[in-house]
């Protein structure tokens, strides 16, 4: 996978060169660069911001050096539509097949960040990340942008940072460890948190007391199918209290009798038509 990071701060960018993405980096599987946006300014002062239209508070960043930005890192010959359009038409935006680039933009207006969309992009070949900053990119970047390629605004949740980095320090690293070769022990992926719609149950590890505190015989026991189902129940009753919303989320059918059971059991309510199996 290609990855390009366009940013005002490219030393913000500076951890992707650590851990597990600096291994995978290393090891070709991801083929990452960092760029400073005012490499594509033109002025003594490296402009970047001007006031907005209409007044306001803060300033916007201009189009002018996005749009070169993106010109060098996604070249308008490689992105064309796949359906194509005659000269004297708009370009299409549909693509016939899986387009070359997709242009991800971090921010508050943005669709929610997902596991989901975690695996959808791992799937890409090339990904550019461009880093707003102030209140946000010239909107007209982003409109000619999807002329050419798929364009995502993207929000890690309801709150407002300074700028983009850091929203793409955690897509990057949770795209990263789904790319094949990256991590060490591929089926950990299977058992995660958010890998079936559930928050992972609590783990532990020797000794097996610590400070009075012990870890649960059922994980001492080599009983490898009531182990399974511990996991299960507490996957379940983790993710009912601390997020109910993605239990409602979850279809009936992936409930058995069991699950409901340990759920009631916990005092949480279930309806009987959710019981499924």
């Amino acid at each position: 996978m290609r990855v390009d990071v366009v940013s005002i701060f490219p030393e913000y960018l500076a951890p992707l060169g650590l851990s597990l993405i600096g291994k995978a980096r290393a090891a070709g599987v991801l083929d990452l660069a960092v760029h400073d946006l005012r490499g594509w300014t033109h002025d003594v002062h490296r402009t970047v911001d001007d006031t907005p239209y209409g007044g306001g508070p803060g300033m916007v960043m201009r189009p002018e050096p996005w749009g070169e930005a993106l010109d060098a890192l996604a070249p308008a010959a490689d992105n064309a539509p796949r359906t194509g359009s005659p000269a004297d038409e708009p370009p299409a935006t549909s693509w016939a097949d899986e387009p070359p680039t997709r242009l991800l933009v971090p921010g508050p207006a943005g669709v929610r960040f997902t596991q989901a969309m975690a695996h959808e992009l791992a799937t890409e070949r090339h990904l550019i990340f461009a880093c707003g900053r102030y209140e946000g990119i010239d909107q007209r970047v982003l409109e000619h942008a999807a002329t050419r390629m798929p364009v995502t605004e993207v929000s890690l949740g309801d709150y407002v940072l300074f700028g983009g980095e850091v929203a793409v320090l955690v897509i990057l690293e949770a795209v990263t460890r789904l790319l094949p070769g990256v991590l060490g022990n591929a089926g950990s992926l299977n058992e995660e948190s958010h890998a079936h719609g559930l928050l992972e149950a609590p783990v532990y590890t020797k000794p097996p007391t610590w400070r009075g505190h012990d870890v649960p015989q059922i994980l001492r026991s080599g009983d490898h199918g009531g182990i399974a189902r511990w996991r299960r129940e507490q996957g379940l009753l983790r993710t009912a209290a601390r997020r109910p919303d993605m239990l409602a989320a979850l279809p009936p059918e992936e409930l058995d009798r069991r699950d409901v059971a340990a759920l009631r059991e916990a005092g949480f309510l279930v309806p009987p038509e959710d019981v499924a199996k």
